[in-house]
């Protein structure tokens, strides 16, 4: 059996299933995170973490970023620092992954949701000036798949009803905006260093940014359990004991969302390449929206001008244009002819059990709807061997032509 996760022993069919990677380290890359794992002393928050932030507050042009476990735990920190709880209303777009709501639902606020636009399927100021009310403290803005919300308009919509703007930035590291980088806007910003991510720290990793330099300040002290130094001269170094602990926020009990030195070395070191890790996966995408372009009833994300899309994943939607075949048809084919396997990412967050349940099962998001209904993404990641992408873009093709020819 050939080693599927090396790309170059990969076979055809494998590889056009999609991969749980979104990178590869290069050797020197590898060999970096092994001297840390063998000499880095302590193993967390140490030289490495430092170096990692101040290259990620370099990239995106913030003061201040905060490595964190995960996404999941930079948002939770940011929904409790924004301190919503009962009574209060985020915003958030319906078509999302799950971890985006779930930490503000832990607040106890209500979640209203936001639609998004029929085009680039992210929302945008106008999905949610809709959905503002009295009650509205925070709005959560989505970059999703790698393309940004277009958030000069969001930002002066918060600004003008005095309300937070989160910024989940999970599959957006390195887009912009005219240059301006995604995380770069909001109050707060949340990223990903998923394995799935352009970007990965070992696996799991986030990173969270901050806007206000007072917040900024109580961080440390709510990622580590409210640990600190004692104030003061003392008589010996030993006593009352080896740190203090408190609240940061008073009632605001801590948490322990610190990232390993290795994994800061390893996302330190990919933060070197990232112009050149988007690069392969903006050609990758243009090859691909190119090899499609005479089939109208494939759409791709709309790009507007100045904005960079980073492309975490190439998602589309299928519309025939008599009706007759659906989006499970061109999966069908593309798996059972060419095992080329599609998916469809996520479903709008008011259909999963968990939101319903939880009494967020409501919603007026017709155009989250729409496009689940005829969403595809494409197996895609930047190290999937040039063979395999081609049999990809064939296999599509050949697809699309033959649903083509059968509606006629």
């Amino acid at each position: 059996m050939p080693d599927t996760t090396d790309p170059q022993t990969m076979t055809e069919a494998t590889a056009t299933q999609g991969s749980g990677r979104g990178s590869r380290y290069l050797d020197e890359e590898i060999d970096y995170i092994v001297d840390v794992i063998r000499n880095a002393d302590p193993l967390t928050q140490g030289k490495q973490q430092d170096l990692f932030e101040e290259r990620f507050r370099e990239v995106i042009g913030v003061n201040h970023a905060f490595a964190m476990t995960s996404c999941t735990s930079a948002l939770h920190i940011a929904a409790v620092l924004s301190k919503v709880g009962p009574g209060d209303e985020v915003i958030i777009p319906a078509h999302t992954f799950a971890a985006s709501a779930i930490p503000f639902a832990h607040t106890g606020a209500t979640i209203v949701w936001a639609d998004i636009e029929p085009d680039t399927f992210v929302t945008s100021a106008d999905c949610i000036r809709r959905k503002i009310t009295s009650k509205t403290k925070v709005i959560l803005v989505v970059h999703l798949y790698g393309l940004m919300v277009d958030m000069d308009p969001v930002m002066a919509l918060a600004e003008e009803h005095d309300l937070i703007v989160v910024e989940d930035a999970a599959q957006a590291l390195g887009s912009t905006i005219n240059g301006r980088a995604a995380g770069s806007y909001g109050h707060f910003a949340c990223f990903s260093f998923h394995g799935h991510k352009n970007v990965t720290t070992l696996g799991e990793g986030g990173m969270l940014v901050v806007r206000d330099d007072e917040t900024a300040a109580l961080i440390p002290g709510v990622r580590h359990n409210g640990m600190r130094a004692f104030e003061g001269e003392r008589e010996f170094y030993w006593e009352p004991a080896m740190t203090n602990v408190d609240f940061d926020i008073t009632g605001m009990w801590p948490f322990n969302y610190c990232l390993s030195e290795p994994q800061c070395a390893a996302g330190y070191m990919q933060l070197g390449r990232l112009d050149a890790i988007s690069q392969v996966r903006i050609d990758r995408a243009a090859r691909l929206r190119e090899a499609l372009a005479e089939f109208p009833e494939i759409t791709f994300q709309a790009e507007k001008d100045g904005f960079k899309n980073v492309h975490y994943c190439v998602p589309a939607r299928f519309k025939s244009h008599r009706n007759t075949v659906n989006r499970n048809d061109l999966m069908s084919r593309l798996a059972d002819v060419h095992d080329v396997k599609m998916i469809i990412q996520y479903m709008p967050l008011y259909r999963y059990p968990i939101f319903a349940k939880a009494g967020f099962g409501d919603s007026d998001c017709p155009e989250c709807d729409d496009f689940y209904d005829s969403q595809v993404s494409f197996p895609f990641h930047a190290w999937m061997p040039e063979d395999q992408f081609n049999h990809m873009l064939n296999a599509t093709v050949e697809s699309l032509t033959y649903l083509r020819d059968a509606e006629n």
